[in-house]
């Protein structure tokens, strides 16, 4: 099979999978949900600062949890067998695919519910979904690439953690001040160079994960 037919077999696959056993999603969804009501418990009102910071705490530890487990949990004959029939640039594209849709998705939902239950304060909407749209796909493809690495060592828990720190803290700052911008309905051209910084960041994980993923697909 060629590239495209390869990547488009194995995203029909892991929706597949996904979908038989949906406990892995209606758990992060759950955790999506239920953190977003505690935080209403506890806050009941918020300033547009800390609606904005929040959301995206959420959002990071919801695509942690959901992402973190792109190649965990994939045992070594489940991996043999895809060495066998796929490239390996066909597996990790196909990766960041599903896990881009699955963000995408989860990120619908928790903004949905979150303007739900918090008053909404956002003054561009369409921005700030725009926003919520570049952030999803940006957690996806950092994760996903650290994802693949970590599942080669040892301990892959901590490890995942260790790696995501220097790349998620300034990605999470330009969101911040990106969507931040929104919330107070700044002129759209303010925000162009957060834009720029995102897409280089998301261009630069994806071409990283196409460089390096195929070196650790055959150890």
């Amino acid at each position: 099979m060629d590239l495209f037919s390869q990547v488009k077999f194995l995203v029909r696959k892991e929706i597949v999978l996904e979908w038989r056993s949906k406990y892995a999603f209606n758990g992060i969804l759950l955790y999506v949900v239920s953190t977003i009501f505690v935080c209403y418990l506890s806050f009941k009102k918020v300033d547009p600062i800390t609606w904005n910071a929040l959301f995206w705490i959420i959002m990071l530890f919801a695509s942690v949890n959901a992402i973190a487990k792109s190649f965990l949990q994939e045992n070594k004959g489940r991996q043999l067998y895809y060495y066998s029939i796929t490239s390996a640039k066909a597996v990790i594209i196909s990766k960041i695919i599903y896990n881009v849709l699955l963000m995408l998705l989860l990120s619908a939902i928790a903004i949905l519910f979150y303007t739900l239950v918090f008053k909404n304060q956002v003054g561009d909407i369409p921005f700030y979904l725009l926003a919520v749209l570049i952030g999803s796909v940006s957690f996806a493809c950092v994760f996903t690439m650290i994802s693949g690495i970590v599942s080669k060592a040892s301990n892959s828990g901590a490890l995942m953690a260790i790696l995501s720190f220097p790349v998620i803290i300034p990605l999470l700052m330009v969101l911040i001040k990106f969507s931040k911008n929104a919330m107070d309905g700044l002129d759209r051209t303010v925000s162009y160079n957060e834009i720029g910084v995102l897409a280089a960041i998301n261009i630069v994980v994806i071409t990283v994960s196409l460089l390096l993923f195929p070196y650790l697909w055959r150890d």
